[in-house]
């Protein structure tokens, strides 16, 4: 068993057969983490002292990133006593995940592609997240997957979820062809780090693409609902999708003086607005990025892409929040 030390000053114990993301949440330390796969890069970190052992491959991190001592947390345990740059999200420790059952509310399809599903729990059992994470649903055969919680928590327990059909998915053909109001499903949550860090920069950016939307809205809804987080700030949502139909939700909040940039990538002639990436519309705006923080949820490429090309024109390293949304295969 070897001693790991954060940061911040924290300590737990690891063994060398367990990873180091792992181990801290036995020890009920929360560090930055989504996909436990190696593939977004979230948990990336880097080693000021001791060894670490390879348990699976660390597929997001670049060979010059490796160079310089970063690891993946999910992906490595620790071969000798270590000091990492990490430190704990101690805001999280007071929201550990569960196994809930749960029953579908209501069905409703807002996109060819985008089914929109609304759980609700037992009576008086909600789970105690914050706006950002995800839960994993159960479904028959144990099948598991991820999904973005799309709502702040609401006073009556119900939870949002917005499910993009995935050719041969095993669980996207139950959503889009047999599941039914009242099914009975199990979840385990809340899972996740994505959620809003203060203190804050002036600049609140919100990058989503598809249905990397969902987790934008539940922190958009915490913004507003929050004057203390939006005061003197100016927050901004960069929605990007291919076709202009693929916009499914409108946002409407009442406290909110939100900026609001749809883009296209493949965009007809008709379209008045912003063509391309956005990541790309963001770098060409006018808003200093060393006065930003951004919140990206999208794809694994989304992420990786607008991480580099960000930190190339400017950006803090340590003000990109990312949730990737890696594909289960």
């Amino acid at each position: 068993m070897n001693s790991i030390k954060l940061s911040n000053g924290k300590v737990f114990e690891s063994y060398t057969d367990r990873t180091i993301l792992d181990s801290a949440l036995q020890h009920n330390i929360i560090l930055e983490h989504s996909c436990r796969t190696g593939r977004c890069g979230v948990c990336k970190t880097r080693i000021v002292q001791g060894l670490t052992k390879l348990l699976q491959p660390e597929d997001s991190l670049s060979a010059k990133e490796m160079a310089d001592g970063n690891i993946l947390t999910c992906c490595r345990s620790a071969n000798s006593d270590l000091i990492l740059e990490a430190e704990d999200l101690g805001a999280l420790s007071n929201h550990p995940p569960k196994i809930s059952p749960c029953r579908i509310d209501s069905l409703r399809q807002v996109a060819s592609n985008v089914m929109e599903v609304i759980l609700r729990l037992p009576p008086n059992q909600p789970i105690n997240y914050l706006p950002g994470q995800y839960i994993d649903l159960i479904g028959k055969g144990g099948v598991r997957r991820s999904y973005s919680i799309a709502n702040a928590p609401r006073s009556d327990g119900r939870i949002t979820l917005f499910i993009k059909k995935v050719k041969n998915g095993e669980m996207s053909y139950y959503w889009f062809n047999d599941a039914k109001v009242n099914d009975l499903l199990r979840l385990e949550g809340p899972l996740g780090t994505f959620i809003f860090r203060e203190p804050a920069p002036r600049n609140i950016v919100m990058l989503a693409t598809g249905t990397g939307i969902a987790p934008i809205k539940a922190l958009l809804e915490q913004l507003d609902s929050d004057a203390d987080l939006i005061n003197n700030r100016r927050i901004f949502l960069i929605w990007g999708n291919r076709f202009e139909k693929e916009f499914f939700w409108k946002h409407e909040f009442e406290n909110l003086d939100l900026i609001y940039i749809p883009v296209l990538s493949q965009a007809d002639k008709h379209w008045k607005g912003d063509r391309g990436y956005v990541q790309e519309i963001l770098i060409e705006s006018e808003i200093d990025l060393k006065d930003v923080a951004v919140y990206a949820c999208g794809s694994e490429d989304m992420i990786n892409s607008a991480k580099a090309e960000l930190a190339h024109a400017g950006l803090i390293s340590h003000n990109f929040h990312a949730d990737a949304f890696v594909c289960s295969s």
